[in-house]
């Protein structure tokens, strides 16, 4: 019980070293200011480093919290209430910084565009080529009406249902039909690849 009365007393002890300090730096002491500025500066850091994110931003917004209440202190009517006038100080300072922020960006667009690079690399284009031959050589291996069906949806693009009026079948076979000529074409292109 002792140990709490003694903590209460020394938050009290504070409070009132507090109050007296912003009296004086009120009055036109510096050296106050300073000792305030020494008792609070973390205090305000870490509410600026959780609402900006950044530790270079919420130092510079540490200092600029400091320079706003040292020019606005002859307006705290309630010299008991600075460290919660410093917080809300800090709060919207934050906030007007990280309303009126420009977006970061890497690099200016110009350099951007100039830099850009194709991730499609030689051998890329080698292995597409191939990829296609080979395509083309299993579709013409299939049956007329397979090479058709496929060539119909992955060539030409054309829906299921204008497939079904093209062949003049049911939706549902069209989609047999694909299924079956994909198989036989991945057999086909297998075939080849395996030679």
């Amino acid at each position: 019980m002792t140990t709490q009365t003694f903590s209460t007393e020394t938050l009290d002890t504070e409070k009132l070293e507090a109050t007296q300090l912003v009296l004086e730096a009120q009055a036109g002491s510096r050296e106050a200011f300073g000792e305030l500025f020494q008792r609070f500066e973390r205090h305000v850091f870490a509410i600026a480093l959780r609402r900006m994110g950044d530790y270079a931003e919420a130092q510079e917004l540490t200092q600029d919290v400091f320079i706003q209440a040292l020019t606005k202190l002859d307006q705290l009517r309630t010299p008991e209430a600075f460290g919660g006038w410093l917080r809300s100080i800090t709060h919207r300072m934050a906030i007007n910084r990280l309303v009126r922020r420009v977006p970061d960006r890497a690099t200016e667009t110009e350099a951007l565009e100039a830099s850009w690079t194709d991730d499609v690399t030689p051998l890329d284009e080698v292995i597409e080529r191939e990829d296609a031959g080979s395509i083309r050589h299993g579709l013409s291996q299939l049956g007329k009406l397979d090479r058709e069906t496929l060539e119909a949806f992955y060539v030409q693009g054309q829906s299921l249902i204008e497939m079904s009026d093209a062949f003049d079948a049911p939706v549902g076979t069209i989609k047999r039909r694909l299924h079956v000529a994909r198989k036989r074409l991945a057999k086909q292109v297998e075939e080849l690849v395996a030679v």
